[in-house]
């Protein structure tokens, strides 16, 4: 997520002709985990830790849950640690209510009338919505876009129901899909070049 959440800011810096360093984004990365970062003039201050299920509600993870209820269930006797984990990543969200990981399957009922989906579509983006806020607190409110990336991002009827919640912190801009790949080769190219100097992390 965070490599997609780069390449797609520094697309859009580049697109509207400005430094990805200038700019204060929250780019919401919405795919099987949904994560929101914070960018503050070129680094990415904050984000929620969406691969262990913290944050939004999404086709895989169940999002921020009441900590002493999950503690009961690890408590109960009745799960071992790999369900639970399951239960949080892997088989929670929307795979958890209607059997399946797919938003577009989740989509294909909405539009259908089902109330059930309905009700989880709606929750995604709630708590999509509370993310990006939560995260506009990060940037004390000094916003310049709101970018939407992802495969979800491609339904533009979920992302005009985040926008109506969210639109009043900023310009709110979508960049549907995925550059992950192009986003290494970038960067790597990027070190070849000069233009970027190779990090080390030790940890």
């Amino acid at each position: 997520h965070a490599l997609n959440q780069k390449a797609i800011a520094k697309r859009h810096a580049s697109i509207t002709g400005k430094s990805y360093e200038d700019l204060n984004l929250i780019v919401a990365h919405l795919g099987g985990g949904i994560s929101v970062g914070a960018h503050r003039k070129g680094r990415i201050i904050d984000v929620n830790n969406a691969l262990n299920g913290d944050g939004p509600i999404a086709p895989e993870r169940a999002g921020t849950i009441p900590a002493l209820q999950l503690a009961e269930l690890c408590y109960s006797g009745k799960y071992t640690f790999e369900e639970i984990k399951g239960m949080i990543s892997g088989k929670g969200g929307v795979m958890a209510h209607l059997g399946s990981n797919s938003f577009m399957e989740l989509n294909d009922k909405v539009q259908a009338g089902d109330p059930k989906a309905t009700r989880l579509y709606q929750a995604m983006a709630y708590t999509i919505s509370k993310q990006i806020g939560a995260t506009a607190v990060v940037l004390s409110g000094k916003i310049d876009a709101i970018l939407f990336t992802g495969g979800i991002a491609h339904n533009k009827r979920f992302i005009d129901l985040i926008t109506e919640q969210v639109g009043f912190l900023a310009p709110c801009f979508t960049y549907a899909g995925e550059d992950e790949m192009l986003a290494l080769a970038n960067n790597a190219y990027n070190v070849l070049t000069g233009e970027e100097i190779a990090q080390v992390y030790t940890g």
